[in-house]
């Protein structure tokens, strides 16, 4: 008897132990699987303009098998700051580096939960659980005549359209203007005065808002929003494809100027990428040209300062770590950049006023112990631009 239950236990173990191998293999795929997120779909959207997932090698290699490849602290390291990690020597980045041609890959602001995220994404080849849908995921993008147009550029458009109507009645202002001036002196065609005075007020009131508008933009180019020559759409670039800043305006960091970018950094892209899905091959067409041909991009400057008025990329982008955003506006919403700010002195004083600079461990605020000594002794909890000079004429004019 004890024999016979000796051989079913066995027969059990031989059928449990597979069976048990199997659930733990099935629990950690769908674990994966589930772990996953919907927002990684959205997130690998900066990747796609120069990778595939199984597609095969664009500017940058095919994806696939790659969480497989590398170890995943490495990895996520590299997504996020793959030039740092060639500046140090790693030996893998530095190899990826000169196989794909030196082409630098932008930084990514992402944390290293979504960079997990994202590797799950391609390990599953792209695809997310079954009903999951990704929040505020792009679009895909519509023909040019089709577009919407962004709340930034309806500002821009109704800004311009403003100043235009308010010149117009500028004029019929001054038209009735005269009209009513001649007649309280000579004609006295309108018997009711009041009408007569009436018209007059708001003539000069009209004319009173019109001089203002006119006069304080002289010299500033607020909603100022020339044609460049080549269609290049930073809703596109910066938006959808969420490529930093920095990338293409390179030396914002390092210079008084932020840049315009050289052909030769489009073609970092676009010697993959050689149609848009809303300009065909036209306008890409133009930056091989310019390469061909070795002449610049004739690109035009939006954002304007009269001759007299200093001003330093480095300083309030490295430095300030200003966005940059905060002066050239939501550009990851236009289609054609816009001048969306005054860039007056006042606006400029204003923020000087109100923003706190990044004082403390800071070697370039190093100079002013005055204000460090305050703050370690609590009189004051943090430090304005207005208190390092920034109300001081010669910092701008010179």
């Amino acid at each position: 008897m004890s024999g016979f239950v000796n051989i079913r236990r066995r027969k059990i173990l031989r059928l449990t132990v597979p069976l048990f191998l199997f659930f733990i293999l099935f629990l950690t795929s769908v674990s994966s699987y589930l772990g996953q997120t919907a927002e990684a779909e959205k997130n690998f959207t900066q990747c796609k303009a120069c990778h595939t997932i199984g597609g095969g090698r664009l500017v940058g290699p095919d994806l696939k098998g790659i969480p497989d490849k590398y170890p995943e602290a490495w990895l996520i390291k590299f997504i996020q700051n793959s030039q740092a990690m060639v500046k140090s020597g790693d030996k893998e980045a530095v190899k990826i580096f000169n196989e794909y041609n030196k082409i630098p890959m932008p930084s990514h602001n992402f944390t290293d939960a979504q960079v997990k995220d994202i590797l799950l994404y391609i390990k599953m080849g792209g695809k997310l659980p079954a009903g999951a849908v990704a929040k505020n995921a792009p679009a895909k993008i519509a023909s040019a005549s089709a577009q919407t147009i962004s709340p930034a550029e309806r500002y821009v458009q109704e800004k311009r359209e403003g100043s235009r109507n308010l010149a117009i009645f500028a004029i019929v202002s001054g038209v009735l203007l005269l009209l009513t001036l001649v007649d309280l002196m000579f004609t006295h065609y309108m018997k009711a005065k009041w009408v007569n005075y009436v018209v007059l007020l708001s003539a000069l009131w009209i004319l009173g808002e019109w001089s203002w508008d006119y006069t304080t933009s002289l010299g500033r180019q607020q909603n100022y929003q020339p044609d460049q020559p080549i269609w290049f759409s930073h809703k596109v670039h910066a938006g959808q494809n969420q490529i930093n800043c920095e990338y293409c305006h390179f030396t914002a960091e390092t210079s008084m100027h932020a840049g315009i970018p050289p052909a030769s950094v489009c073609m970092n892209c676009h010697s993959q990428v050689k149609s848009g899905k809303r300009t065909g091959k036209k306008e890409i067409a133009k930056i091989y040209a310019a390469i061909k041909e070795n002449k610049p991009i004739e690109w035009i400057k939006v954002d304007n300062l009269p001759d007299f008025v200093y001003f330093n990329h480095e300083q309030h982008v490295k430095v300030g770590k200003l966005d940059c955003t905060e002066c050239h506006g939501d550009v990851a919403q236009m289609d054609q950049i816009a001048q969306v700010k005054d860039l007056s002195m006042g606006w400029c004083l204003d923020c000087h006023r109100s923003h706190k600079v990044q004082f403390t461990n800071n070697k370039f605020y190093g100079a002013y112990k005055k204000l460090h000594e305050e703050l370690r002794a609590g009189k004051i909890d943090q430090v304005t631009v207005k208190m390092i000079g920034g109300e001081n004429c010669s910092k701008c004019h010179y």
